[in-house]
């Protein structure tokens, strides 16, 4: 299988299965890694994603022989017949990228399209596209500034060299650097904690966090206050109230 589909309690480990290729994007994994993000997205009982490689690598981004070719042929529909979150997909629900070796290319759009990224010490960061001729085209050049300053930003587009892990903490692209053997686990936990908080409350966040970024403060205060208005009027926040006042940990159940 491509892509592996895991479940542990609410969260969901979707991960690449392209060893061989260092998870390059090849039709098939395009088509099984979209299936995955709409199936997390559609299932109620999950509330986290964590979306990492197999073997060595997170993610090299496309695969030269076989997807790069489209490019020309489908350049107006290549992105339609498999939506991700890169393109064409929004997700709401959280996600964790645990970067474990190279993010390249679309590979480092994959890791910036997540919420949170923890990288293992030996993970690298990079858009070689230029030294193809292309430029990032599943969002890297749109999110990379809005993840680090823009000299950064300029010198991983521009140039085409990777930077490492140390220097991805650095400068804020990633959360969290942490030794390879400690990737999972520390995703693990950084899940877990988001499960304990009111899911409906995160998601909602989250989308105020990203629309938000298209909006004048004028009008992004008034996203914030109608997603706020709406989540006063959810039995979570009456749990939620309910459980402080009472000292104890609140359950929710996404309503």
């Amino acid at each position: 299988m491509p892509v592996d589909f895991t479940r542990e309690d609410k969260t969901v480990i979707i991960t690449l299965n392209r060893p061989e290729a260092l998870n390059a994007f090849d039709p098939e994994l395009a088509g099984a890694f979209s299936k995955a993000l709409i199936d997390f997205m559609e299932d109620d009982s999950l509330w986290v994603g964590i979306i990492t490689g197999a073997g060595n690598a997170f993610s090299v981004g496309a695969d030269i022989a076989t997807l790069l070719p489209g490019l020309k042929a489908n350049s107006e529909n290549q992105f339609k017949a498999a939506p991700n979150i890169m393109r064409g997909l929004k997700l709401w629900k959280p996600v964790i990228a645990a970067i474990n070796g190279a993010a390249l290319g679309g590979g480092l759009e994959l890791a910036l399209a997540c919420d949170l990224r923890i990288a293992s010490e030996n993970a690298m960061f990079g858009f070689p596209e230029v030294s193809l001729g292309l430029i990032p085209g599943w969002g890297g050049t749109q999110r990379i500034t809005r993840a680090v300053p823009a000299a950064i930003a300029a010198e991983l587009l521009f140039l085409g060299r990777p930077i490492s892990a140390a220097r991805a903490l650095q400068t804020g692209l990633v959360n969290k650097v942490v030794p390879r053997s400690d990737l999972m686990t520390a995703a693990k936990n950084m899940a877990s904690g988001l499960c304990k908080s009111a899911p409906l409350a995160v998601r909602m966040a989250k989308q105020a966090m990203i629309q938000g970024l298209d909006l004048s403060l004028e009008w992004g205060l008034e996203l914030e206050k109608s997603l706020n208005d709406y989540l006063v009027t959810t039995e979570d926040f009456d749990e939620g109230c309910k459980a402080h006042l009472e000292k104890r940990k609140p359950v929710f159940n996404e309503r």
